[in-house]
């Protein structure tokens, strides 16, 4: 977890003027971050409160306010969600934030990076990542930029599930809530200082897959966006069924809310959810989390041709309905193994839930029976084989079954569908830069290895590890990571020495191992076999949820 920024402003605040950005008639008045040198503004409401009449409905874009000044010296409150109390969460939270540096005027057309965070689509808010650090090494270098986030919708809020949410056109709303903050830095980053024909976006998990998502909208992102970094998650990391498919889920979080309980499995829910209290509704929340069948239960969904998501991956790979705009994507060493269960202590578990987790199956139940047994012969219980990788016959006091699933969850979910989606983007000519982190945590448990999440905290120039190698490593992703945002390659040549970050091209399938060891690029053919074999079978995997 990265510091509340809150937290760090007050270790860093000393009495300076507060900055103030003027949009229509009313002044923000944001915080003075004077250890960084730099300004930032938060808590800004991007969209109405999504209450009352407005639940479960898009966002309606807010760009200007009916005040004449605006206290943005804070962020505002994350979106409802298990985990938090009531209070420090709230359902009038659609904001967003900006970081920038000290003397940034209206003029100044700094290059945007915009980011989504991740949390299973269930969790997350803007306030636990500090930009500071980001814009601070981008000013160290030569290349400013302005920093953004900002909160969407989680859970059944934003991701409502059921035959009911589909037929009232009520999915993906904190997709959309995400193109509403994107709408909103269209119009408004230059009166920060922002260019907002320079806008990078870029997320990690849930925040990745919304962000691939969106690039299967082609003319629709790229009015919002010039290129994209993909932190572990790709459009076809989770894919859903129709959201019939998750009535009991629905079902779950109806029977939460004791105003509406008695509705719950009627099929005609909404008319008294709008009617139900906040409270009522994190109660809601708090049931539909609670009694989830499966690890992901409210996310992404399929919303039929004229939706945000209108089919599997690859059948829009396959029509080259893409946006063309550069990129970075990676995964970490060891994707699967904080989402693989402890307890699995036998092959026949395996098998089921494989079986289990990609049904109802779209082909016959028979190839799905004959694939699981391919997959298990694949990825054999060899403990030398399995993941966290390289660490041999360890088994850290568990079945070896758990490092054979920890593998085939890591591929099936992130490494084969980043490799799809590098290798189909590059052949259609789109510049493209591929990654892999494997740097140790040894302040992380041992059996979950380079666990997915890892890269964040240096992405964020915060690793918990304080050796030279990890603080090298994390100054050289961020000289990365801006050099991409400002200038569309990874190798400006500016900042901080690194090694050079080869273009993934058909003809040079390379990536960039980013180790504090040794950063190099090595070839894109790990477990080539197996990731190819599950990319043959579209049709079988394309349900790709937690084992």
């Amino acid at each position: 977890m990265l510091l509340p920024v809150s937290f760090t402003f007050g270790l860093l605040t000393l009495v300076q003027a507060a900055p103030e950005v003027k949009i229509g008639q009313t002044t923000f008045t944001g915080r003075d971050v004077t250890g960084f040198q730099q300004d930032f503004f938060g808590g800004i409401p991007f969209a109405y409160p999504p209450v009352g009449n407005l639940r479960f409905k898009p966002p309606v874009l807010k760009t200007r306010l009916d005040v004449s000044t605006f206290d943005a010296s804070n962020f505002g409150p994350g979106c409802l969600q298990s985990g938090a109390p009531l209070g420090a969460v709230s359902e009038d939270c659609l904001t967003i934030n900006v970081f920038r540096p000290s003397g940034t005027t209206a003029s100044s057309n700094l290059p945007v990076l915009f980011w989504t965070y991740g949390g299973s689509f269930a969790s997350g808010s803007s306030s636990v990542y500090n930009g500071s650090g980001i814009v601070a090494q981008s000013v160290a270098r030569g290349t400013p930029v302005i920093y953004v986030n900002f909160n969407y919708r989680v859970g059944p809020l934003g991701f409502p599930q059921g035959q009911e949410s589909h037929d009232r056109g009520a999915l993906n709303l904190g997709i959309k809530d995400d193109l509403a903050a994107l709408e909103w830095v269209q119009q408004n980053i230059r009166f920060f200082g922002g260019d907002n024909k320079k806008v990078t976006i870029f997320g990690q998990s849930a925040g990745s897959i919304i962000n691939a998502i969106l690039f299967m909208q082609p003319t629709l992102i790229t009015r919002l966006a010039r290129a994209a970094i993909f932190e572990s998650g790709s459009a076809a990391t989770f894919i859903t069924f129709d959201a019939s498919r998750r009535e009991l889920e629905w079902q779950n979080f109806v029977a939460g809310i004791p105003s509406c309980a008695s509705k719950a499995t009627s099929g005609n829910t909404y008319d008294c959810l709008k009617k139900a209290n906040t409270t009522e509704i994190y109660q809601g929340v708090l049931n539909g989390i609670a009694k989830a069948p499966e690890y992901f239960s409210y996310g992404p969904t399929m919303d039929g041709p004229l939706g945000l998501y209108p089919d599997v991956p690859s059948k829009l790979f396959a029509r080259g309905q893409f946006a063309r705009l550069p990129f970075i994507t990676g995964t970490t060493l060891d994707e699967g193994t904080i989402f693989t269960p402890r307890y699995i202590d036998s092959e026949d578990t395996v098998r089921y839930l494989l079986v289990a987790n990609f049904s109802p199956p779209v082909v016959a139940s028979v190839e799905l029976q004959n694939t699981a047994d391919q997959l298990l012969e694949l990825y054999p219980n060899v403990p030398a084989l399995g993941s966290p990788y390289n660490t041999g016959n360890e088994t850290f006091g568990l079945d070896p079954e758990y490092k054979r699933t920890a593998a085939l969850e890591g591929d099936l979910s992130f490494d084969s569908q980043r490799r799809l989606w590098i290798q189909t983007a590059s052949k259609a000519g789109v510049k493209t830069f591929g990654y892999l982190f494997t740097q140790p945590q040894p302040n992380g448990d041992p059996a979950n290895g380079v666990a997915h999440g890892s890269e964040v905290l240096f992405v964020y120039g915060a690793p918990s590890d304080r050796s030279a190698a990890a603080l090298q490593l994390s100054s050289q992703m961020i000289n990365y990571w801006v050099s991409f945002a400002t200038s569309l390659t990874p190798n400006d040549g500016l900042g901080v020495p690194r090694p050079e970050w080869g273009q993934y091209t058909p003809d040079n399938q390379v990536i960039l191992e980013l180790n504090g060891a040794n950063t190099t690029m090595i070839p894109d053919t790990y477990r080539k076999e197996q990731m190819d074999f599950i990319n043959s079978k579209p049709a079988v995997f394309r349900h790709r949820r937690s084992l």
